[in-house]
């Protein structure tokens, strides 16, 4: 009786010692996110020489 508690014991300690250990630590440097985003939007309206004559003859028209 006294050696099945002996090896009992010496087995749950044996996994005790054996658990895993998670840590987590902070990092010393900052965290940096470097976004280099250009938005460039442009809009161009060309209108040629008869398009322009017309709106202006008929401006009624839009």
């Amino acid at each position: 009786m006294t050696l099945r508690v002996l090896t009992t014991s010496l087995s749950a300690l044996a996994l005790l010692a054996c658990s895993p250990t998670v840590k987590i630590e902070p990092s010393d440097k900052p965290i940096v996110i470097n976004l280099n985003v250009k938005i460039d939007q442009e809009v161009r309206v060309r209108l040629d020489k008869d398009v322009e004559d017309l709106i202006a003859n008929n401006p009624d028209l839009f």
